[in-house]
């Protein structure tokens, strides 16, 4: 699995309006089983302005990490950029979704 400079360097590239997944991220940085890891290190990167953590969810877009944040900021920080939340999960997510094997060719 890459390691956690990887992880932030990929998260940094999402756009505003787009989400990740973490297993994406994994799978795009070769470790295809390293969702976990990738949504540790999201959890731990959260006092970090640079690394925005509310764009990666799990693979059905559902905001998992939210309790990381407190609250209901990652709903608040995704609906800032535009997207639909309803019971913690994004609506229409295949358009929002941003793939970095596709993205960073």
């Amino acid at each position: 699995m890459a390691d956690f400079e990887a992880i932030y360097q990929v998260v940094a590239l999402i756009p505003s309006g787009k989400v990740s997944t973490y297993g994406a991220i994994a799978g795009y940085l070769g470790s295809k089983g390293g969702a976990r890891l990738v949504g540790w290190e999201m959890n731990a990167s959260h006092g970090q302005a640079t690394i925005p953590a509310h764009r990666v969810v799990n693979r059905n877009g559902v905001l998992t990490g939210k309790n990381f944040f407190g609250g209901n900021r990652m709903q608040e920080l995704l609906e800032a950029e535009g997207l639909t939340i309803k019971d913690d999960q994004i609506q229409k997510f295949s358009t929002h979704f941003w793939d970095p094997s596709i993205e960073l060719l």
